[in-house]
């Protein structure tokens, strides 16, 4: 176990050396033996494209990223596992025991848009303590990013009726834990994942499901149970037989005050007409109505006329609604020619057939218009231009000399989003499928 302290809190953790590739470990095995592993060098995290059809992408993960990197040490287990396996040999092994990453990051932060090429990381250090990052940061940027872009999307379409995230039950345990934070960053309201709450503090919510009442003897004993104990407030699922029937139950027995009902199954439209209809007949005009049901945003969009009053979405979100990862890559793009502390950079790149690369540190700007609605992704290469008033830096600092300096509550990801997503073009909330909704800019300011 490894003790930490970092914005969060002191807490201990395992270490995260080991969540990585082996070929991580044998290019620095390689590196050490060949006197390349202190060059400085210069990694950057970036999408070559957005999922297909999709107009614009959400970053996600930037704080469980530098969680993830507070906690990347090599423990005397994991330094057995790697010898013991020949993966590593002594002297890897000494330098590994020692590790600690020294150099900086700049990167966008959470709740941020981007878009094809986008420098999201630029990790600068030494190759051997950037090369080995590789694999971590990829697999959380890559996960959390897809789960926040879908996310956005719905929440888009769902208008500012709320969303609610429940898709633990459709991924792996962790996965899910990080899906709900990433769902919040992009404007879902509550998850249904408790350990997202204790975690992240990611508001938590739920009441049953069918199986509490089918325990009964009865509809009316289960919801009589339930607003036993829940109060009049909670929301009671209604398509376990009757839907028509469990609605009266539940206004009967609430004297109208039932908080709301929730529709699992059928053509949700029709049946949410309906019973909006039956409830105010029965006066309980401020019960809502709550559907679930392998919703994603296409759904949701399909709803937005119906009297819906809430979402809850599983499955779509938690696999990244068609796009479980997006595609991000970690490459080097600049390295010195030699270890000496005054050695310059020299950028470097990848030519293979589609999947080059742009050598050189790259800076990022959002263009706006006169209107401030965003007109282009400004990337370059050297220093940014100053005095452009219309043009907003993308990257802030990360970690400097080490030592981490980013830290961000959930609600200032959860503001930036919503600032971010009014620049866009309207255009970027089509759910047809298209192209990206500003197009990328190369520039050069070496």
């Amino acid at each position: 176990m490894t003790s930490i302290t970092g914005p969060w809190g002191p807490s201990e953790v395992p270490t995260t050396a080991l969540l990585t590739d082996h070929y991580e470990l044998t290019m620095l095995r390689g590196a050490l033996l060949g006197g390349t592993a202190h060059r400085h060098s210069v990694f950057e995290l970036f999408p070559r494209r957005l999922p297909e059809g999709r107009r614009y992408g959400v970053v996600a993960g930037v704080g469980r990223a530098m969680r993830a990197l507070s906690a990347f040490r090599f423990d005397d287990q994991a330094l057995s596992f790697l010898t013991d396996n020949d993966i590593i040999d002594t002297a890897t092994a000494d330098y590994l025991a020692d590790y600690r990453f020294t150099g900086q990051m700049w990167g966008y932060p959470e709740g941020e848009i981007y878009f094809p090429n986008s420098p999201l990381l630029v990790v600068e250090g030494t190759f051997a303590e950037a090369v080995v990052l590789e694999t971590v940061l990829l697999s959380i940027y890559n996960h959390d990013s897809a789960i926040a872009s879908a996310a956005s999307r719905m929440v888009a379409m769902a208008d500012g009726r709320p969303c609610i995230e429940m898709g633990s039950r459709r991924t792996q345990e962790l996965s899910a834990v990080a899906a709900a934070r990433a769902a919040y960053i992009a404007g879902f309201e509550t998850t249904s994942n408790l350990e997202a709450g204790r975690r992240y503090g990611v508001p938590t919510a739920g009441t049953s499901a069918h199986s509490f009442t089918l325990l009964h003897n009865s509809e009316r004993e289960a919801f009589e149970a339930q607003i036993a104990a829940l109060g009049p407030d909670t929301t009671l699922l209604v398509d376990t037989y009757d839907i028509e029937a469990a609605v009266r139950t539940g206004i009967e027995l609430t004297q109208g005050k039932l908080g709301a009902i929730r529709l699992d199954s059928g053509d949700l439209a029709v049946m949410a007409k309906r019973m909006r209809a039956l409830l105010d007949s029965l006066g309980a005009t401020k019960t809502k109505i709550i559907v679930t049901s392998d919703l994603d945003e296409y759904q949701i969009a399909a709803l937005s006329g119906a009297p819906v009053d809430g979402y809850g979405v599983g499955t779509a979100l938690v696999t990244g609604s068609g796009h479980p990862t997006c595609g991000f890559v970690y490459k080097l793009v600049a390295r010195a020619d030699s270890d000496e502390a005054d050695a310059p950079l020299r950028p470097v790149a990848k030519a293979s057939a589609g999947k080059i690369s742009v050598g050189g540190r790259k800076y990022a700007l959002r263009r706006l218009d006169a209107t401030g609605t965003a007109s282009a992704e400004v990337i370059g290469i050297g220093e940014p231009p100053t005095g452009d008033s219309n043009d907003r830096p993308l990257l802030v600092p990360l970690v400097v000399d080490g030592e981490i300096t980013w830290s961000e509550t959930l609600a200032e990801s959860r503001a930036r989003h919503r600032r971010a997503l009014t620049e866009l073009p309207l255009d970027a909330l089509k759910m047809s499928r298209g192209e990206p909704v500003i197009e990328t800019q190369w520039e050069d300011h070496a």
